[in-house]
């Protein structure tokens, strides 16, 4: 759990709000995000196959610096209207970062 925290304490640039080794959440303006060590619990765990979990940063030049050192599971391309890429967290769960695309910026 505490991997998992200090990830998401760097990715959402905010401390956990309630840290537990069972389940830990973040308030993210409302939103509550939560971290749940199924081991712990003894309880199976299925991985999707179709949908992810995504997170938008404001700018290209954000994402570009969230992706930096992470592993990386689909590259930063631009897809519709968005930056998109995709890395892997600190347990191995894939997980989606974006950004808006900007005619300007180029990489």
């Amino acid at each position: 759990m505490s991997r998992a925290i200090d990830f998401y304490e760097t990715l959402l640039d905010q401390p956990v709000t309630v840290r537990d080794p069972v389940y830990s959440v973040f308030d993210i303006g409302g939103f509550r995000l939560g971290l749940f060590a199924y081991k712990t619990q003894k309880e199976m765990h299925t991985y999707g196959s179709n949908c992810l979990p995504s997170i938008e940063f404001e700018s290209l030049a954000q994402l570009n610096q969230k992706l930096s050192g992470k592993k990386m599971v689909f590259p930063l391309q631009k897809i519709g209207p968005m930056w998109v890429s995709e890395c892997e967290d600190s347990e191995g769960n894939h997980i989606e970062l974006t950004a808006p695309w900007n005619e300007e910026v180029k990489l």
